[in-house]
């Protein structure tokens, strides 16, 4: 259980040291993509200084003080540019030879030798070296030597990059740092340096990063010497299989070279490569057309035929990697206009079918209405039906009872033999003409009761000035003809003998209110049948 409970742990602690490393890395490239933005800035600020050493040459005369400024200028400018460098080297030469100074000569000879060799002239370089008495030199000189020897064979192999004459290459290396150690005491720098490449070369590399590491914690950020210390680690990373440190190093090498505006760089180059390698194309290109900008703009033949080897295939990569963007932002743009298209063609459908539904719910609507019309006017019959049946049903017990009381009556005077009151009993009117009015009376207030707002909107139908003012549940002749026609009566006959008239009298009274009608007497009887609705709250 504890056993498995480490493996846990470990595992875990891998996971997350590389998503660690994986999150520094990515941080370093975000920050050397915005240095490489800002490079101009950083080269500005590299003239200048030289300016002010300039400014400074300007202002000694002798000719022991020119040369130690030149020697400043050699060194600024021999990693930004080599011609200028080579011009200050010249200068230096002729300096020596005014003075007759065969030391100064000889440090300016290693010099140009050094430069020439950067600059991919190596044959001219070899002859410069040639040259040189090497055991005439002091100390100082044989260690400058031995050391520009040592860098003339490393750029000869990546100029060449043929393994034929690399094992050559690298065995003169091998014999000129042995005698670079042995002018240098064991606990220097440089000789410490000198001991981590040859372990390097011997394949010891963890003994090789260890006093790499010990050397790189003793550089100051943003120094010459802190670029080339990453760069070194870079490349023991990348020889132990250390891919996250190796792109860490290199970044940071990269970083410092474009702040310190070192045109002769090797870090942006092997991280173009690398990060080529690992499918970054975007970046890749980026780094390998700024080291390209910084080689064109040292002048540097070898360090030019070094990324001519990497570029075009940098350059396709990315390239094909465009194409192939480009191929799919337009297999994206067909597939988005076919869904556009659907989407278009699902709206217009949509849009047809909620027409369909909107005049299906329209027709719903106005048959509801009707039918709420209908069942209105259903409940307004019913409720005239029950109104009336009632009112009728009472009136004609009403009579019943006046016949027999009649009945009853005329018997009394038969039996009495009162034949005068029994004439004037059945000859008189009053009694019938009462019975009448009672009838009207009744049938006027039970209308009312129905539609309370007939009289109001009959008088809408007519001219002001002959509108109906009238007693409150009363109605008069004419009213009584159209309220029967409001109850749906409209045989003449019918209204004449309820209202007791001749056919004739209700047709005159008819024509009598048409001709007080506002317009359009021909439908007068049209519009009082939908007079007086009835009002909900009756039901």
């Amino acid at each position: 259980m504890k056993a498995r409970q480490l493996i846990l742990l470990c595992i875990f602690a891998i996971a997350y040291s590389t998503a660690l490393h994986a999150t520094k890395v990515d941080s370093l490239l975000q920050v050397l993509d915005k240095t490489i933005d800002n490079r101009t800035v950083y080269l500005d600020a590299k003239i200048r200084q030289i300016d002010s050493i300039k400014g400074r040459l300007r202002n000694h005369s002798t000719a022991k003080d020119r040369y130690e400024i030149q020697n400043q200028l050699i060194f600024e400018y021999q990693t930004l540019n080599c011609d200028s460098s080579l011009a200050y080297i010249d200068g230096n030469i002729a300096i020596a030879n005014q003075l007759n100074d065969k030391m100064l000569m000889t440090e300016s000879q290693v010099k140009l030798a050094f430069v020439l060799s950067i600059s991919g002239l190596f044959t001219q370089a070899w002859d410069v070296l040639k040259q040189i008495d090497y055991n005439g030199l002091p100390q100082h000189l044989k260690v400058l030597y031995q050391w520009s020897t040592i860098r003339y064979y490393e750029n000869l192999i990546k100029y060449t990059d043929h393994d034929n004459y690399n094992r050559q290459y690298e065995s003169e290396i091998a014999k000129s740092r042995n005698s670079l150690m042995g002018l240098l005491g064991p606990n220097s720098d440089m000789y410490l340096k000198e001991k981590s490449f040859k372990l390097k070369a011997a394949g010891m590399f963890k003994e090789s990063r260890d006093i790499q590491l010990h050397l790189f914690k003793k550089e100051k950020i943003d120094t010459h010497g802190y670029g080339m210390s990453a760069m070194g680690l870079a490349m023991i990373a990348k020889d132990l299989g250390e891919t996250q440190l190796t792109e860490q190093y290199l970044a940071m090498a990269a970083i410092t070279d474009v702040r310190l505006a070192i045109k002769e760089n090797e870090s942006l180059l092997t991280l173009a490569i690398y990060l080529n390698k690992k499918g970054d194309v975007n970046r890749a290109f980026t780094y390998i057309q700024a080291a390209l900008d910084d080689a064109n703009y040292y002048n540097s033949r070898f360090r030019n035929t070094v990324i001519a080897r990497t570029q075009p295939i940098i350059e396709a990569t990315y390239l094909a990697k465009i194409d192939q963007q480009r191929k799919n932002l337009r297999l994206y743009a067909i597939v988005i206009s076919i869904f556009a298209i659907i989407l278009i063609l699902t709206l217009y459908f949509l849009f047809k079918q909620m027409r369909i539904v909107s005049r299906a719910r329209k027709k719903l609507n106005m048959t509801n209405e009707q039918l709420t019309l209908v069942n209105h006017k259903l409940d307004e019959a019913n409720l005239v039906r029950e109104r009336y049946i009632g009112y009728y049903l009472n009136q004609c017990a009403v009579y019943l009872d006046k016949l027999d009381d009649f009945r009853k009556n005329v018997y009394r005077k038969v039996k009495s033999r009162q034949l005068e009151d029994l004439q004037q009993l059945t000859s008189s009117n009053a009694s019938l003409e009462k019975y009448a009015q009672d009838l009207y009376t009744d049938f006027d207030r039970t209308f009312l009761e129905v539609y309370p707002k007939f009289v109001d909107e009959f008088n809408s139908l007519l001219r002001p000035d002959e509108q109906y003012q009238l007693k409150k549940d009363k109605l008069n002749t004419e009213l009584r003809i159209f309220a029967l026609i409001r109850l749906g009566i409209s045989d003449v006959n019918q209204i004449a003998i309820f209202l007791r008239y001749s056919m004739q009298t209700i047709y005159n009274y008819k024509s009598k209110v048409k001709s007080k009608a506002i317009n359009d007497a021909e439908h007068f009887e049209e519009k009082v049948r939908k007079l007086g609705a009835v009002s909900p709250n009756q039901f």
